[in-house]
């Protein structure tokens, strides 16, 4: 369990296509650590869990902020990952390089920048495939690694959040957000600040949890049936600290906002260690085919 001293924050509209949240569907509460399969046995803070009825998002109400935003990310790199994390794999990043090379015509020397850089991995990947890299990153543990064990260059990576981070208008060809977009407090201010750094016809790629996975369903199915009502999604006070679970709905409603179209996008699912497996060849097409994987990805052009 966490010890983070929360502020809570009420969502009056929905954070991706504005809609008034009064009446958005309740899903059920999501506690501020691990649920297992007995949620109530066990005690703590807990937040509720709501779907936009618009392009529904999922989002805890109200949305906990922690009194430090290191109280979530700033620890050491070691201490949840192995030596063997710092090693950089041959094909790391390279089927989202070959997508965004395809959509922009690529050339070399293009503008990159990796938001949340982590350890700097990405931002290796996209020099070693021809583009002139930049990112930052929130975390001190992260950024001083990426500088002293990953060889990042201090001109190229800022310490930082997005909300105070400053690039010139224009600068770049293609953004990424990684698996950075559902912890951010405010996705679609942040994804519009972005915007205005990249030119138009630029690629912005970012991978978020899905809102439609099947697996969550089955849970809070399970759940409900035990006589609880809990339910899986998000982890908003508790690792992974995920605040969002998007919709390809909430990037449609969004871009008629923010100016920006869905290029490509697709589903996929994560290894499932639950699941028994003669039946995981039947979960893996299922989800293939109705479009419900764990994790959402998309590449959107600036128009």
């Amino acid at each position: 369990m966490t010890h983070s001293t929360y502020t809570f924050y009420y969502i009056d509209r929905c954070e991706m296509c504005g809609e008034n949240t009064a009446a958005h569907q309740v899903l059920g509460s999501r506690l501020n650590q691990s649920q297992g399969i007995s949620p109530k046995l066990k005690t703590g803070i807990s937040v509720s869990v709501l779907k936009c009825k618009n392009c529904k998002l999922i989002y805890s109400q109200p949305l906990p902020i922690p009194a430090s935003i290191q109280d979530h990310y700033n620890m050491p790199p070691e201490s949840y990952w192995t030596e063997e994390y710092f090693k950089m794999e041959e094909n790391y990043f390279s089927n989202e390089i070959r997508i965004v090379k395809d959509l922009l015509s690529f050339t070399t020397g293009m503008n990159s920048l990796d938001i949340g850089a982590g350890l700097g991995k990405c931002m290796l990947a996209l020099e070693n495939a021809g583009f002139n890299p930049f990112g930052f990153e929130p975390s001190i543990h992260f950024y001083d690694r990426a500088i002293s064990k990953m060889g990042i260059s201090k001109d190229k990576l800022q310490l930082g959040m997005i909300e105070n981070v400053i690039y010139p208008n224009n600068k770049f060809d293609f953004i990424t957000y990684g698996a950075v977009f559902e912890h951010l407090y405010h996705p679609a201010e942040s994804l519009e600040k972005s915007l205005v750094w990249l030119r138009s016809g630029g690629i912005i790629h970012i991978e978020v949890p899905s809102s439609k996975h099947l697996i969550a369903k089955l849970i809070n199915f399970y759940y409900k049936i035990r006589g609880t009502t809990y339910v899986t999604n998000l982890s908003p006070m508790h690792a992974p600290f995920h605040l969002y679970e998007f919709d390809l709905k909430s990037f449609e409603k969004l871009g008629v906002k923010l100016n920006f179209k869905i290029e490509k996008y697709h589903y996929h699912f994560c290894e499932m260690s639950f699941i028994p497996k003669i039946l995981k060849p039947f979960f893996y097409y299922f989800m293939k085919v109705t479009n419900t994987g764990m994790q959402l990805t998309v590449y959107l052009r600036k128009l």
